[in-house]
């Protein structure tokens, strides 16, 4: 009874104190000042963020319901200056999705924190009737994983995206140096051969390519353009080729020859990627064929005899 009293208790207080936050965040969103707001606008509009610009505008406070916002500015408050940098670098990284702004991705967090803070303060309630353990630590235990779970889950899920985003870039790398190559080597200028490339692969390396003609087009320099292509992605592959590029144009260097030895590094690479995969094949078969498959072979094989066994035994 006195644990079911206490579980009740912390709910009502988690409760208290959330409506708190809630009132404190909304009576402060109104005052915030001049730097704040640069802040925001800055991060809108600042050179990682090209591509998410409007996302992130249309899917800010307004135009959302009151409990979205008052979630969003909670979980923005709450949110320190490196970890938002952080997240608007991996949201680069993963292309900038339409679907997950910014705004999108601090309001899950905030509902994760609202949904995982009672959902641990029920587990641990569970786990103290169940099991008698001791009940104060096994709630603030379970509180605090129910809520670093919530806040954390999307920050997953954003840098599973990204990762899985720099693996497809890698992977389509050589073939694009290669078409690179052949466009170049054929006549066509280097600005031309990028958008005969851009236009003909798919993926998000030919997003990329086409954000670097748009860039280019808008009166960028190519040189800095391809410098914003290498800090969008975390593949050294990737980076080490736009920086030879970038070298080769200031330095007037032939770029054919420089694409071409690039490619062929990249095709060695890709190679040695292949032979390494496979190599990690038989070490990644091991558990699943100990653990699944012979166990139940072992079964089929032995099970009829360990049973004739058995029947013969006790039939002396």
């Amino acid at each position: 009874m006195d644990v079911i009293v206490l579980g009740a208790g912390l709910t009502v207080i988690f409760a208290a104190l959330l409506i708190l936050l809630l009132t404190l965040v909304l009576g402060g969103a109104d005052r915030r000042g001049l730097a704040r707001a640069l802040a925001d606008i800055n991060a809108v509009y600042a050179p990682g963020a090209a591509q998410g610009r409007r996302t992130a505008l249309s899917a800010g406070p307004a135009g959302r319901p009151a409990l979205g916002r008052a979630v969003t500015l909670l979980a923005s408050r709450l949110t320190p200056d490196p970890a938002a940098a952080w997240l608007q670098r991996t949201l680069d990284h993963a292309g900038n999705p339409p679907s997950w702004p910014p705004a999108r991705i601090l309001e899950a967090q905030g509902w994760g924190i609202v949904v995982g803070v009672p959902v641990g303060a029920l587990t641990g309630l569970g786990l103290v009737v169940a099991q008698g353990i001791s009940p104060i630590s096994t709630l603030i235990l379970c509180v605090l994983a129910g809520g670093l779970i919530g806040w954390w889950s999307p920050y997953l899920m954003v840098l599973n995206a990204a990762q899985r985003r720099q693996e497809q870039l890698l992977d389509t790398l050589p073939d694009t140096l290669d078409m690179l190559t052949l466009c170049v080597e054929a006549g066509l200028g280097f600005d031309a051969a990028l958008m005969q490339v851009a236009a003909g692969i798919d993926g998000p390396l030919g997003g990329e390519l086409a954000r670097a003609l748009q860039e280019m087009q808008m009166g960028k320099r190519r040189a800095e353009a391809l410098r914003s292509l290498a800090a969008r992605t975390t593949i050294p592959e990737l980076r080490n080729a736009m920086m030879s590029i970038v070298q080769a144009t200031e330095l007037g260097i032939p770029v054919a020859s420089v694409l071409r030895e690039q490619s062929r590094e990249m095709r060695v690479k890709r190679r040695q990627r292949a032979e390494e995969r496979a190599r990690k094949v038989p070490i990644k078969i091991l558990f699943p064929l100990v653990f699944c498959l012979f166990p139940a072979l072992f079964v089929v094989i032995l099970g009829p005899g360990v049973l004739r066994m058995i029947d013969t035994f006790s039939g002396q």
